[in-house]
């Protein structure tokens, strides 16, 4: 590290102490370190001629970690021109100061609003960019409508309103970029996945021609303060030649990856969610993307058309069996979610309680028996309310269950976003038992050592929105009821399940933090199932007509 990197890393975190984490989230401040900025920067020069001259450009200098890394890496004789944008004056002027000796342009200044050059020759070659990570929420509905029309007027991309900031840096600097010019870009790596997403990757696979992505290990966090899942894109201002490939990478560092993955530009546009990529065992999933369905009456494949097609293999998915859920939202978990004390306590009226399972680090096992009557037989029991009757007759015929429903009004309860949407507001949405759930998020890195738990629920009790609730479809409903002891194997199968497999479909937050939203569950393929299957030809028919 050079005595200049060592003082500008310094008083990065000077300058950062100096704020607080709120007024740093709000505008997106979170640094580059000197060994993530360095990697990229070398892995730039690797990708540029040795004779290359630089006009380099930062549009969210920060105090300017990417081009101390710039200056390190290349001799001054190949940098032309340095320009920066730092919109907080708080770490650009410290940065004027710093760097005031060597060719940098810095302008403190919002660079979604600056001008591009007009000339050619003032266009940047290469650009490195770690934007803001400012979420949807953290902008005004004004500049949100600002922002999606600069976008649209300079890139031609119609972002969604969900975006966040770092994706309209992206789509407008493409007016900064010369042609053929180099790219890198140390973004969040949700983009790959979410909806808002979708108009980044045709950007990428259309208008610009796509290099490579990094990701890194979803425990390897590359901000202290910000637990996001980081991806690096590199591209070129060019048209994708044909038959194009895109290098997928991830673990490790830029230049010392763990894994690598070329995936056809072809197969991107047909692909949902990119995070599948480059992972070391996508290829295994994509190959399985065809499950073999066989009848129980021979060895031989079950035509699965009326019409003499050859339909062998059938792609089996979890939501061919399921139909998936989330949990019901109470929007006041403290106060509809009770004890059997605090039910003792207000007198409530047991017509209008529900059993309801604890938090899953609160459920310490896997299958969940139940009583007499169906309550479930944990050490940790709980209750939902829920009334649909109106306040009126609350008030004549359960004065507690009155009571204790004022005590919500008071304290703002009925007020909240879901509740005032309800109807009355102490109702809930229906949720019925499901015999299966699955956590809705979790980690690798804990005694488990998977990050997702597949229930088996034998009681009557619903489930909060930290689980996903999976109800058998009509075909697997009757064989579970003609045959009982397939409950049990069917949760086997669940199990079964390989955690790369749900990791693929669903989506990872810095700190290895891995969720399942139902849709993404449902994608998952079930290819132990297939050993279940065999044995109930009429669930197999039924299933293969209507996936035709």
């Amino acid at each position: 590290m050079s005595a200049t990197e060592l003082t500008r890393a310094l008083l990065n975190k000077q300058l950062d102490s100096a704020k607080t984490q709120t007024e740093r989230n709000q505008l997106g401040q979170f640094a580059t370190s000197t060994a993530l900025a360095t990697d990229i920067l070398e892995y730039a020069r690797g990708l540029l001629p040795s004779n290359f001259k630089i006009r380099f450009l930062d549009p969210a200098f920060g105090t300017g970690s990417f081009y101390s890394a710039l200056l390190q890496r290349f001799p001054l004789s190949q940098i032309v021109s340095a320009v920066g944008y730092e919109i907080d004056p708080h770490y650009g002027n410290e940065a004027i100061k710093l760097w005031g000796d060597t060719p940098l342009q810095l302008s403190i200044a919002d660079f979604t609003q600056a001008k591009p050059p007009n000339s050619d020759e003032a266009l940047a070659n290469l650009l490195i960019c770690n934007p803001p990570y400012v979420r949807h929420h953290h902008l005004t509905r004004l500049e949100k409508l600002r922002l999606k029309r600069t976008t649209e007027q300079t890139s031609g991309i119609k972002l969604s309103g969900l975006a966040g900031l770092y994706c309209h840096f992206l789509c407008i600097s493409d007016a900064w970029m010369a042609s053929d010019a180099l790219a890198g870009w140390l973004i969040p790596s949700g983009f790959m996945d979410v909806n808002y997403g979708q108009q980044v990757k045709e950007y990428l696979l259309n208008q610009v021609t796509l290099l490579r992505v990094h990701r890194f290990y979803p425990d390897d966090v590359q901000f202290e303060d910000a637990l996001v899942s980081s991806a690096v894109v590199w591209f070129r201002k060019a048209l994708p030649p044909v038959n194009h490939a895109v290098e997928f990478t991830y673990g490790g560092s830029l230049t010392a990856p763990k894994v690598r993955e070329l995936v056809s530009v072809e197969v991107l546009r047909h692909t949902v969610k990119w995070t599948k990529f480059g992972l070391g065992y996508s290829n295994r999933n994509s190959n399985s993307q065809q499950l073999k369905l066989k009848d129980t009456a021979s060895t031989s494949r079950m035509p699965l058309s009326s019409e003499g097609r050859n339909s062998e293999f059938l792609p089996l998915k979890l939501s061919d069996l399921f139909t998936i859920k989330r949990g019901l939202a109470t929007g006041a978990n403290h106060f509809f979610v009770l004890t059997p004390e605090q039910v003792s306590t207000h007198q409530l009226p047991l017509e209008f309680l529900k059993p309801i399972l604890p938090s899953p680090r609160f459920l310490s096992v896997d299958e969940i028996e139940a009583d007499s009557v169906g309550n479930p037989i944990l050490e940790s029991k709980l209750f939902l309310l829920t009334c649909n009757l109106p306040l009126y007759e609350v008030k004549a015929k359960y004065p507690s269950l009155w009571k204790y429903l004022q005590m919500g009004v008071e304290n703002g309860i009925s007020d909240r976003y879901l509740c005032k949407h309800r109807s009355p507001w102490y109702s809930q949405e229906k949720r019925p038992p499901s015999p299966f759930l699955c956590t809705y998020m979790g980690r690798q890195n804990t005694s488990r050592g998977r990050p997702f738990r597949f229930i088996l629920n034998h009681s009557m009790a619903t489930a909060t929105n930290v689980y996903l609730m999976l109800y058998p479809k009509p075909a697997l409903e009757k064989a579970l009821l003609k045959k009982p002891e397939l409950l049990r194997l069917v949760w086997q199968a669940l199990n079964q399940m390989d955690d790369e497999t749900l990791m693929g479909e669903g989506r990872v937050y810095g700190g290895g933090l891995h969720k399942l939203e139902p849709k993404e569950l449902g994608n998952a393929i079930a290819e132990k199932f297939l050993e279940i299957l065999p044995s109930l030809s009429y669930v197999a028919n039924s299933l293969s007509e209507s996936l035709l």
